[in-house]
């Protein structure tokens, strides 16, 4: 047996801390930025305005133009799901709800109400809703994306219409 000269054992040395701080310096820079981003959003979301809905005058269903704004006020005449038909007297029109009037119980026959939408194709896409009681509710969708969470978060109702206003 020969014998060969042993190299001596090889013991790793301790990572340096020079050679980790570009890591977490960049971890850190990057923890920073995700927080900016997180607290950024929820305070645009929060600071959105939510859209406001001015009441117009009433005007009578037999004057009512194509394509344009319109606000009638009326008794419901009969009740289809999601559509209602409205008489104010000078003729009837034929409202649409969308979804929130799918179950059929957003208004009743006989309530007097207004609403307020645009009319198309020969009957009102309804955007607003006041009860006889003052009571309003938005019929329009809440916005898509961050912008509408505030319209899921406070539901569709709208704040009741002050003593005075039309409506």
């Amino acid at each position: 047996m020969t014998d060969t000269p042993q190299s001596p054992e090889r013991t790793p040395l301790p990572p340096s801390n020079h050679s980790r701080r570009p890591y977490l310096t960049g971890l850190f820079a990057a923890g920073l930025i995700a927080v900016g981003l997180v607290a950024g959003a929820g305070a645009s979301i929060l600071a959105a305005p939510r859209d406001r809905i001015m009441l117009m005058q009433p005007t009578s269903i037999g004057s009512l133009a194509p394509y344009s704004d319109v606000t009638v006020k009326g008794k419901v005449a009969e009740v289809f799901g999601n559509k209602f038909v409205i008489d104010d007297g000078s003729g009837r029109a034929l409202v649409e709800t969308g979804p929130a009037g799918d179950d059929g119980k957003l208004v009743a026959p006989g309530e007097t109400l207004t609403v307020q939408g645009r009319f198309d194709d020969g009957f009102i896409h309804g955007d607003l809703l006041v009860h006889a009681d003052g009571k309003a509710e938005s019929l329009r969708p809440p916005r898509p994306g961050p912008r509408g969470l505030l319209d899921r978060l406070h539901g569709r109702d709208v704040a009741p219409v002050p003593p005075g206003a039309p409506g």
